[in-house]
């Protein structure tokens, strides 16, 4: 195991230095998680002394004899054991160009097996967050401008009581239940083999139920049991492309079951999975390939051309069809493998998923998330939290028509796959269909981001409608703000079964809006999920009064590691900067305004465009608007709106201004409103605001 961490501090190398020399200040700064004795108490610190060092993990006390074997002043200290536990520390400082330090601990020990009858994966998040605390109090002492550790979480039986009351939500669900000791047994394994992965989630499938159909998509229907045969087999043959352990695959598909089935064999191979927007172009690909180096690229087979600049020596399988000549297919890989049986993978690595940011204002980014990351424990909470609020029950029939590539659509698969759901899929979301199937009755669950549900209301009326939807059980919306009125239109159509989540990427889930929410406060992101903190903070760091608005942080179990370009979020005390900036109202329930970097200053005032684009959603004759800040002479910034009026209605510049001016302040009135006939969107329905611009611009 391998930790790293930097701290950068304002003072010069030599305090920085003075403050890290001596390992025992290193203890006093770690506190009681660590103790540092010297063998020689009369011994200076230097080259060749050795001390004992002992670390408690738990209520275990590890470690052993150390001696430091590299002493160079103001620049390096590194020491290694020479008895117990087999260790390396090593404390790294360089100055920066303002006067300042960079001060880096690298500390590596050999597992497995080195911290006795404690987990590995309890030991890592505990090591990484006893070093990173001490690192902080080190610089917090030398440089008050880097904020001291965050406060110590619950105590473990606090931790033990939080985590019981996740698995009684879980069971609720129906998610976890009794079952026979061997297949309580075979699930362990499954759990073990591959970690908390899709691959390990259709393997546990497969032994709770693998009669059951899995997905049903335009090639007819996959049970559980199939798609963990099938997987297997894919992992053999991606292992012999390369895509073995902690290899990076890149996965471009649609919603269908070659998504899942590549998902799945990737991670039962070892790999690390990057997925790819089906929106990109053949540029993006290229940049996004060439920083991320995958090894074998698996895509549906519309997307071939588009990969004509990806480096042609990396292996392609095509995951929708048998494959075009020269490259393989997933339906190849299986049946190679199946035809010399061999065992499925067991890697020693638990794959991590790579998302990308939607990239609605820049280059999309990877962000990469695993089961303990940032000095985490292990948690229920991420699916405890959703199924807290939003009644997903096992065995439901989902229809997932969220991009599955995209954060919100993954995770309900994740989540799907735990409760044995039977997923409803298409390649291509046609309003029209998934309107007939909500009549009809086929599925109990719509996963969907909120452009979905406008297009379907913006359907023109059936003539024979046919059954009702009252077999729609829940209808759960996230990707994007739900503008206007969306939530009061849809329900009084739909039904009262709408929940709306709001979330990142980075942050996964932070609130979630019930209906009653929304009927009560239409836009609302709701209230913080089971085991989600949301603080309302200011520029300073400092948490704000009820009903001001202010920068979203958010602290989960759920948080990203970090941009795989080495970039990351902002974080204070352990909070993680959403980029929005929202409010609470008296009830507790968030607001989202917008992102914190679209805020405009007009003439001294700060308007948020979100605020704008809901109060011209709102009117009558408009399908949906967008608000940009632009350049003003006079004013420094002004809004420019862009609005898409529906079909057979009519409005005019003027009418809209007034509308806005009815509702907003005067300062919040577009000086510009552009009719266009549509919205540039993402693949994941956010629109595109850098691509704004008048039509005849």
């Amino acid at each position: 195991m391998k930790i790293e961490e930097t701290v950068r501090i304002g003072a010069p190398p030599q305090a920085v230095w003075d403050a890290v020399a001596d390992p025992v200040a290193i203890s006093h700064a770690i506190g009681p998680a660590m103790r540092v004795q010297p063998e020689d108490e009369d011994a200076a610190p230097g080259l060749g002394v050795r001390y004992r060092v002992l670390v408690r993990l738990g209520a275990a006390l590890v470690g052993g004899q150390v001696e430091i074997v590299e002493w160079e002043p103001g620049r390096e200290l590194a020491w290694v054991a020479l008895r117990g536990v087999s260790h390396r520390l090593r404390l790294r400082i360089r100055p920066t160009r303002d006067g300042g330090t960079t001060l880096t601990l690298r500390f590596a020990y050999d597992a497995p097996g080195v911290l006795g009858t404690l987990a590995d994966v309890a030991a890592l998040p505990r090591m990484r967050t006893i070093l990173r605390d001490g690192l902080a109090t080190i610089a917090h002492g030398l440089d008050p401008e880097v904020p001291p550790p965050a406060a110590p979480g619950p105590s473990l039986f606090g931790r033990g009581l939080h985590e019981a009351g996740n698995v009684a939500v879980l069971a609720r669900s129906g998610l976890v239940r009794p079952m026979r000791p061997d297949k309580v047994a075979r699930i362990a394994l499954a759990a073990r083999t591959w970690g908390p992965s899709i691959g390990a989630a259709v393997a546990i499938g497969a032994i709770r139920h693998g009669r059951r159909v899995l997905v049903e998509d335009h090639r007819g229907t996959l049970t559980y049991g199939d798609a963990d045969r099938r997987s297997d087999a894919i992992a053999v043959g991606l292992q012999e492309l390369g895509a073995g352990s902690g290899a990076v695959v890149a996965l471009m598909a649609r919603n269908h079951r070659g998504f899942v089935e590549a998902a799945a064999a990737a991670a039962k191979a070892g790999a690390d999975v990057l997925l790819l927007n089906t929106a990109f172009a053949g540029p993006q690909l290229t940049d996004v390939c060439a920083r991320e180096q995958p090894v074998v690229v698996l895509h549906d087979a519309e997307f071939a051309g588009l990969l004509r600049g990806v480096d042609p020596r990396i292996p392609r399988v095509v995951t929708d069809t048998e494959g075009a000549p020269g490259e393989a297919s997933l339906d190849a890989l299986a049946e190679a493998a199946a035809g010399r049986r061999p065992p499925a993978p067991a890697p020693g690595h638990t794959g991590r998923v790579t998302i990308l940011t939607s990239g609605t204002t820049g280059t999309p980014k990877g962000a990469t998330r695993s089961a303990t990351a940032e000095g985490r424990l292990p948690s229920l909470d991420a699916p405890a939290g959703l199924l807290e609020r939003i009644p997903l029950k096992e065995g439901m029939r989902v229809g997932l028509a969220s991009p599955m590539f995209h954060a919100w659509g993954l995770g309900n698969l994740a989540m799907g796959l735990g409760l044995g759901a039977t997923f409803v899929v298409t390649p291509h979301f046609d309003p029209a269909e998934w309107r007939a199937r909500i009549r009809g009755g086929e599925v109990e669950a719509l996963v969907v981001v909120p452009v979905m549900l406008q297009r379907i209301l913006e359907l023109p009326p059936e003539q024979d409608p046919g059954p009702d939807a009252s077999r729609l059980r829940v209808v759960a919306a996230s990707g994007s703000a739900l503008p206007g009125d969306l939530s009061t239109r849809w329900m009084d159509a739909y039904g009262d079964t709408l929940y709306n989540l709001y979330g990142s990427t980075e942050i996964a889930s932070v609130s979630i809006a019930t209906p009653r929410d929304l009927r009560a406060a239409p836009g609302t992101a709701g209230r913080p999920a089971r085991g989600t903190t949301v603080k309302l903070l200011d520029a300073d760091g400092h948490e704000v009064e009820q009903g001001r608005t202010r920068r979203i942080f958010v602290g989960s179990s759920a948080l990203f590691d970090g941009y795989t370009t080495g970039g990351d979020k902002e974080r204070v005390r352990g909070l993680a900067s959403s980029g929005d900036v929202g409010r609470f109202d008296e009830t507790g329930r968030l607001f989202v305004e917008g992102r914190d970097d679209e805020m405009i200053v007009s003439g001294g005032e700060n308007v948020f465009p979100k605020e704008v684009e809901d109060t011209l959603a709102r009117h009558p004759a408009v399908v949906e608007a967008a608000a940009i800040g632009v350049d003003d002479p006079a004013f420094g910034q002004r809004l420019q709106a862009y609005v898409v009026v529906r079909d057979g209605a009519q409005a005019t510049e003027d009418e809209l201004k007034a509308h806005v001016k009815d509702e907003l302040a005067r300062f919040k009135v577009p000086r510009e409103i552009v009719f266009v006939d549509g919205l540039p969107r993402n693949a994941a329905g956010k629109v595109l605001k850098r691509e704004l611009r008048p039509p005849d611009a």
